[in-house]
């Protein structure tokens, strides 16, 4: 599965993307977080405050509870402003 990372998500993680292969535990978006506050420092401080985290599968927005299944690409970034 290919995780996208974007504005400070990224900046914390110290990278833009990465290939990775979830345990066959993580079955939800909840549960892939989760996965990766648990590979170092950078992911704990990225998600620090899971409810401000947005996510999408294949771009498209989900919710925390949605599954990863058949899912290639996910995306994480912060809540986005403007007009």
């Amino acid at each position: 599965m290919k995780v996208l990372y974007f504005a400070w998500v990224r900046e914390r993680i110290g990278k833009a993307s990465e290939e990775i292969e979830p345990p066959a535990d993580v079955v939800t978006v909840a549960d892939l977080v989760t996965h990766l506050i648990g590979l170092g420092e950078g992911y704990a401080h990225a998600f620090e405050n899971r409810t401000v985290i947005r996510a999408a599968l294949d771009q498209v927005h989900v919710k925390p509870e949605a599954p990863l299944a058949g899912a290639r690409e996910i995306a994480f970034f912060p809540p986005m402003t403007g007009g």
